[in-house]
């Protein structure tokens, strides 16, 4: 009769995970510690002293305005920045992150005059430069919230020394690049239609409109013929439109040559006003019918009207007795289209683009012909028409609020009265609006100052050739933003730089009464001196234009008091941040905004930097979209929608707010909310347990090197796949492909490290002597994998990685001042992972079978099964020659069987010639290692474990008690 021997506790014989670094990980309660430490120690002082004498990578930060706390989008917008410039700085670099802020414009001026209003006070009764002190200090104030914001989000960057629009030194600069645009011949003044805000009273750039759909008067018009072919004058053509109060402004009507027009004749008419039976009109062939729908009346078809005789007609105004006497000829223009209206466009020059262009391009002909080509001003910058809109002058196009005023009202009904009214009605349609007070904006004739986009420049160039040139020499992520751009700049009209406010750098020239500019370097070095020391108030003071032009003050030159377009101010930030700098450089390697800025900043900073300097002021340009709801619809207050980022790093942290970014699609838009964010939580988990198993594990590291040559293939082959890694992550990051990085690191941390090398590894790790080879090869690797997932991560995640890297190396400072490792190109071994891909195949059946046999309770863990494995294909066999095959199940044993298995035996379609024959493992359960084999108690002195289990503990020296 033998004795059972006496139950020992073996636990801490074994290497089990030992660490600090916490399941929880806690973000909301331990960032802001991490944050207050990083500013502390001056992270961002040592990243710039460990980075002394690399190659610079600039990435500049386009200005977010000075407005109201951080949206999504900014953070989006940071974090992406934040990850591109801390991947560059890991991988060699000096990667100097520099954030800004755009300070000038409307909307902080507009928040002022709010403030004036609530109080009854008059902006206009206030002295400039102190409304200028009030709109600076409000910048002020949220430059500093924003700042903070931003590092919350884990942006590192000098944020101590930032750059702003409204510093002295970039109001000196920018006013510099317009005096070089001036001297170069590149701005005048001119009369051209314009985008207008009555709200606001400015002008605008296209890239402060936006679309919105509205319901507008709809009008067809009858201007009566009086010279002509004999058969078609006192007939009438007639014109569509949706701006009936633009009728004053006419002075033309477009056709075109490129389709058929035709004589009508009115047969019969079932209306209240408009045309009469035996009024004969001319419409486009196609639009006849539809036409005649709209004024309820039946028309006859007379005869075509060709190309030729349509030049040849002159029309009165349809309000000529109101006093516009004025001849109305025909032009053909290629913007007249046939899918709807009348094929005849009102042409109105003060009051559209086609128009305007319409007009000049036959300017000197019409004056030949004795017909004027002034274009009048016929509404002023509150809405109201002017004397040179006869019969309306005090009407209103649009009132203070953005309502529509009485000018349509007023057109309609003497257009009746002249028995000029063909039709009417109302239709809904696109239509721009101000981006900032979301009112609709007027098309309207005012002097502004422009830069000209097809000048040429004295080299055989203009600023639209060269700036298409620019585009074609930049890198654009994705490609398509090539296009883009390219299609805007092709198509855009002259540059409109003037801005009718007080807030923002003035167009800092003086001209004559023609519009000519006072070209003198004495007069620009006052100017640039005194906004040097001053800053562009200076231009305001009292006694400006005498300081400036000094003995010329006696001259007829005129105080240019415009200020200009914002765009202009974040176009030049190019200038006194990467030139001015010398901790960065020209150009920027990359510029990033979202893909409205093909319009905007990408926009402005081209053209500025092409007209000054002939070349864009980048060498990258990467786009990002917007976020959505997790409907797809667009965030709004007002559904209820809207996800801030301050309330996603309260509740669940910055870094699952980074970790989404970086697993989006960020160059489509993307989608966020509660279910979107729990997903990312949960894939946070997976990877914060992989790195905490890690670093437990690691707690037993001796940092022992093995050489590559002596590792088990089990080990190669983890270096392999380090190595490929490497490959990909590098790559990544150059192509801003975050994703891809993400998604590869996080299934490599689940599916290849979590559930397979470390499950496997687990036994040997834990239970194996000091002495083992495959033990202290698994450490060794583990480490290896440790400073590479980690420092990977870090752009992405420099929270959870700072707090790993930190808890793994206590003295360390941070993983942000650490490179990636250098991960040695010999590690890479397609064949053996080919093989080992032949070897989980097979591991896939055996683990399949197991499953079932668990689910069927019939085993508790994998240990306690010793299945057969019957392999019908070579290849396959041959791969798990001299494996230890059971290891690798994680089974006690196991039995390798060449040929097909039973009918009965488990099977995987997807690995054909694989069967799996369930089985008990023989023996008795290892009271350390918990596995079953026949060699327990073969080692008298540890009668209740395993050789091998019982060969460690008299390594480690443990004795049973005696």
């Amino acid at each position: 009769m033998t004795d059972t021997p006496e139950k020992v506790d073996y636990s801490s014989t074994l290497n089990l995970p030992q660490t600090d670094f916490p399941m929880r990980a806690g973000l909301p309660q331990k960032e802001p510690e991490t944050v207050a430490r990083w500013q502390q120690m001056n992270l961002y002082k040592k990243l710039r002293a460990s980075a002394a004498g690399r190659e610079k990578f600039v990435l500049h930060d386009g200005p977010p305005y000075a407005n109201g706390n951080i949206h999504i989008g900014h953070a989006l917008n940071k974090i992406l920045k934040d990850v591109i410039t801390r991947s560059f700085q890991m991988r060699g670099y000096d990667a100097n992150y520099v954030p800004g802020w755009d300070c000038h414009g409307l909307p902080i001026e507009w928040k002022i005059e709010e403030k004036y209003r609530e109080k009854g006070k008059n902006k206009d009764e206030v002295p400039v430069n102190e409304f200028r002190q009030e709109c600076r200090d409000f910048a002020s104030g949220w430059i500093k919230v924003q700042a903070e914001e931003f590092k919350r989000l884990g942006i590192e960057g000098d944020f101590e020394n930032p750059y702003t629009t409204m510093a002295f030194h970039a109001e000196a600069r920018i006013a510099g690049e317009l005096l070089k645009i001036a001297k170069s011949g590149q701005l005048y003044r001119g009369s051209k239609p314009v985008m207008w805000s009555v709200v606001e009273r400015t002008a605008l750039a296209e890239a402060e409109v936006e679309y919105a759909d509205v319901e507008s008067d709809t009008i067809w018009v009858k201007f009566p013929v009086t010279e002509g072919p004999a058969d078609l004058k006192g007939n009438f053509v007639v014109i569509w439109t949706t701006t009936p109060w633009t009728i004053p402004g006419n002075r033309a009507i477009s056709f075109s040559s490129r389709f058929p027009y035709g004589l009508y004749e009115v047969e019969s008419a079932t209306n209240d006003f408009g045309p009469q039976p035996g009024e004969k009109l001319i419409f486009a062939t196609r639009l006849a019918d539809d036409c005649a729908a709209k004024a309820k009346v039946t028309l006859k078809f007379l005869r075509d009207v060709a190309p030729e005789e349509l030049s040849a007609l002159v029309t009165a105004h349809p309000l000529a007795p109101l006093g516009y006497t004025f001849q109305v000829p025909l032009l053909d223009g290629d913007h007249v289209t046939d899918d709807a209206g009348t094929g005849f466009v009102h042409t109105a020059p003060g009051h559209g683009r086609e128009d305007f262009d319409a007009w000049m391009a036959e300017a000197r002909n019409l004056e030949a012909r004795g017909i004027s080509a002034k274009i009048p001003f016929t509404v002023d910058d509150a809405g109201f028409y002017t004397a040179e809109a006869p019969g309306f002058e005090g009407a209103r196009v649009m009132d203070d609020n953005g309502k529509k005023g009485d000018a349509n009202d007023r057109v309609i009904k003497a257009l009746i009265a002249e028995n000029n009214l063909f039709a009417r009605g109302r239709l809904k349609h696109s239509y721009p609006h101000s981006w900032r007070s979301k009112k609709p904006v007027i098309f309207r004739n005012t002097p502004q100052w422009f830069v000209y986009m097809d000048k040429e420049l004295g080299d055989g160039t203009t600023l639209r050739s060269r700036s298409l040139a620019a585009i074609d020499q930049t890198r654009f992520v994705p490609a398509s933003g090539q296009n883009r751009l390219r299609g805007m700049i092709e198509g855009r009209p002259d540059w409109v730089l003037s801005r009718q406010r007080a807030w923002g750098v003035p167009i800092a020239v003086f001209a004559d009464e023609k519009g000519d500019v006072l070209v003198d370097e004495d007069v620009n070095a006052r100017i640039l001196e005194a906004f040097e020391k001053e800053g562009a108030d200076a231009w305001f003071a009292e006694g400006a234009r005498e300081r400036f032009l000094g003995n010329r003050a006696g001259e007829a030159w005129t105080q240019v008091m415009d200020i200009l377009d914002v765009w202009f101010d974040s176009g030049s930030t190019h200038t006194f941040t990467l030139e001015d700098r010398p901790d960065l450089k020209w150009p920027a390697d990359v510029y990033l905004e979202g893909s409205d800025q093909h319009r905007g900043w990408f926009h402005s900073s081209l053209l500025e930097s092409c007209a000054t300097r002939g070349r864009a002021p980048y060498n990258a340009v990467v786009t990002h979209g917007f976020t959505m709801d997790e409907k797809g619809e667009k965030m709004s207050k007002s559904k209820g929608n809207v996800v801030s980022p301050q309330d996603v790093m309260k509740e669940s942290g910055a870094d699952i707010l980074r970790l989404w970014v970086m697993t989006t699609d960020y160059w489509e838009d993307q989608r966020l909310g509660k279910t979107i964010i729990q997903t990312n939580i949960d894939a946070y988990r997976k990877l914060r347990n992989t790195v905490r198993w890690m670093l437990g594990t690691l707690a037993h590291d001796t940092g022992e090197e093995i050489a590559h040559a002596d590792m088990p293939e089990l080990e190669k082959l983890m270096l392999h796949r380090l190595a490929e890694l490497d490959a990909l992550v590098r790559s990544g990051y150059d192509a801003f492909d975050f994703k891809k990085i993400t998604r590869a690191l996080i299934d490599f941390s689940n599916v290849e490290l979590s559930a397979f090398y470390f499950d496997v590894r687990k036994d040997a790790l834990y239970c194996d002597a000091p002495s083992s080879l495959k033990r202290r090869a698994a450490l060794a690797v583990i480490r290896k994998l440790f400073d590479c997932l980690v420092t990977w991560l870090a752009p992405m995640l420099p929270f959870t990685m700072e707090e790993a890297w930190l808890s793994r190396k206590p003295d360390a400072v941070s993983v942000h001042l650490e490179q990636f490792p250098d991960v040695p190109a010999e590690w890479r071994n397609d064949a053996l992972e080919a093989k080992w891909e032949k070897i989980r195949a097979v591991r896939s059946v055996v683990t399949g079978a197991l499953e079932i046999e668990r689910r069927e309770k019939r085993i508790g863990a994998s240990l306690e099964a010793a299945p057969v494995v019957h392999i019908a294909d070579p290849e396959l066999l041959a791969a798990l020659e001299g494996q230890d095959f059971a290891e690798i199940c994680i089974t006690s044993a196991i039995t390798l069987v060449a040929g097909e298995g039973p009918a009965d035996a488990f099977r995987l379609a997807e690995v054909p010639k694989v069967s799996v024959e369930p089985k008990l493992a023989e023996g008795l359960k290892c009271a350390r290692s918990w596995r079953i084999t026949t060699d327990v108690g073969s080692d008298p002195e540890y009668p209740d474990v395993s050789a091998r289990d019982a060969a460690a503990l008299r390594e480690i020296g443990f004795r049973r008690a005696a």
